[in-house]
């Protein structure tokens, strides 16, 4: 991938690029996912507006200090990225106004976190890294990361977790059923709920068709 990926602003994305950590082992928040998130960023922003390249510094930064889904601090994660993105931005001589709508856009993005985007370019961000949550990507992402926790695919006594609380840090499967199927109906944009009822389509189909091939597609779920 060249710095072209991130049009209109490749030489400024190369700059904010420098400062993700190197040691970035978590295939699931990696450069592609950054892109992919600048994508479906700049989708959404050809439909609701917004400032592109305060959105630009919001993509490249929202991951810039890495913590992994089962660490202690995963929850303050978006906090020590915004904190973070703040520092790399005032080094490069930011006006401070810009500087806090891309703190407060890196803040709010985060779904464990659980703070609410208050500006156009913090919902755009928010939406568009839950994106990537979905879908067929986000199916792939779901699986690639369980499989680094240690994850078993399902529980083989009882694929369809009935009569129990979903493990959905036990069984990749069942966290379809804690956030997966969720995160559609939290969108904050019109377009951005537009593109993930598409994706929530397709986990609803990959469900299905997953469950079939175990031997549980006759099983309810436990709701």
């Amino acid at each position: 991938m060249t710095i072209e990926a991130f049009a209109p602003f490749p030489r400024f994305a190369a700059d904010l690029l420098k400062y993700l950590p190197a040691d970035q082992q978590d295939g699931s928040h990696d450069l592609s996912h950054i892109h992919r998130v600048w994508v479906n960023a700049q989708r959404i922003q050809r439909v609701e507006g917004g400032d592109l390249e305060v959105l630009l510094a919001s993509t490249v930064l929202h991951d810039c200090v890495a913590v992994e889904k089962n660490s202690p601090l995963r929850g303050q994660a978006s906090t020590l990225s915004a904190q973070r993105a703040a520092s790399i931005l005032a080094d490069m001589g930011w006006p401070l106004q810009r500087i806090e709508q891309v703190a407060h856009a890196v803040k709010t993005h985060s779904y464990s976190a659980g703070f609410e985007p208050l500006t156009l370019e913090a919902r755009i961000l928010q939406d568009s890294d839950r994106l990537d949550a979905i879908g067929a990507v986000g199916i792939a992402r779901c699986f690639y990361v369980s499989g680094r926790m240690g994850s078993a695919l399902y529980d083989f006594e009882n694929p369809a977790a009935l009569g129990r609380e979903y493990q959905d840090k036990a069984y990749t499967v069942e966290h379809f059923h804690t956030k997966l199927l969720k995160l559609a109906s939290g969108f904050k944009t019109a377009e951005g709920a537009r593109l993930a009822a598409e994706r929530h389509a397709r986990l609803e189909v990959f469900l299905a068709g997953f469950m079939d091939e175990i031997g549980a597609g006759g099983a309810g779920a436990n709701e």
